[in-house]
């Protein structure tokens, strides 16, 4: 099921994206936006890995073997 939301752009903005979509043939604005949307979450989750790594290769985790290890 799908919610509809209405957003407001500054003109400039609004011509922007207008531009984007054209250029990255979007068949609507509302694809492009889910789209960055997804873009965005996905960013997150690519950020969360990239520092949970950091974090183990600082040391600061734990190889977990099997569930035996999550005790």
């Amino acid at each position: 099921m799908r919610e509809v939301i209405n957003i407001s752009l500054p003109k400039e903005l609004n011509k922007t994206v207008e531009e984007i979509i054209k250029k990255e043939k979007y068949a609507t604005k509302s694809e492009f936006f889910r789209d960055l949307i997804r873009m965005r979450i996905e960013g997150e989750i690519l950020q969360k890995l990239i520092e949970s790594r950091k974090e183990l290769a600082a040391g600061k985790g734990k190889l977990l073997r099997s569930l035996k290890d999550l005790r």
